[in-house]
């Protein structure tokens, strides 16, 4: 699962900036507020997004089969300070030079990918992400054309027989994809993902 011939470290960039962007809007009173993965609060996702931001920073310096990298922060008492620092780490490691060569273990996943596609799933995971923080806030989501049409060429890519989709898995089941509808949108619904009820489309 790649974007060929794309720059999928900058678009992962401009990705993880975003969430960013909108993890930092939230104000004291909202991590309590659902969120689209069912089950998680704000506080939860952006916990579990910035246990990710370690782990694939780990992965990248071929440290990823280490589960404690992968473990959500104990101290989520300021979780957009958290998530910043996390983002910076995971942003340093893919500008390494030879990162796109090395060979990442991402536990979750079961084996060890090429870096292009464990950035790829980096990438998706955190336009995914980042709409999930945008759709709890009701604020909208500010994607570059480009970004929308990585992130819907790697939606396609995403196995998604049942056995990939069951419960516990990284994405929802897909859902049906209607006539018409934009990039960001259709990768949100092949990746389980209804964008109906946020401002995001």
């Amino acid at each position: 699962m790649t974007a060929t011939g794309t720059d999928i470290v900058g678009l992962d960039r401009l990705a993880v900036h975003e969430a960013m962007r909108v993890v930092d809007l939230a104000k004291d009173s909202d991590w309590q507020r659902d969120t689209p993965c069912a089950g998680w609060d704000l506080r939860r996702l952006v916990a579990h997004m910035t246990a990710q931001h370690h782990g694939f920073a780990a992965a990248a310096r071929g440290a990823g089969q280490e589960a404690s990298h992968w473990r959500e922060p104990q101290d989520m008492s300021d979780p957009a300070r958290a998530h910043r620092e996390a983002a910076a780490v995971v942003l340093d490691a893919f500008a390494e030079p030879g990162v796109m060569e090395r060979e990442f273990a991402i536990p979750e996943l079961g084996r060890d990918f090429p870096g292009v596609q464990a950035v790829a799933f980096h990438f998706i995971d955190y336009v995914v992400h980042a709409w999930d923080v945008a759709a709890a806030l009701g604020v909208d989501l500010q994607l570059s054309d480009e970004v929308r049409g990585a992130a819907q060429a790697i939606a396609r890519l995403v196995p998604a027989e049942p056995e990939d989709r069951a419960p516990g898995s990284v994405f929802a089941p897909a859902l049906e994809v209607p006539d018409g509808c934009g990039p960001l949108e259709e990768a949100l619904l092949l990746l389980g993902r209804s964008p109906e009820s946020s401002r995001v489309g």
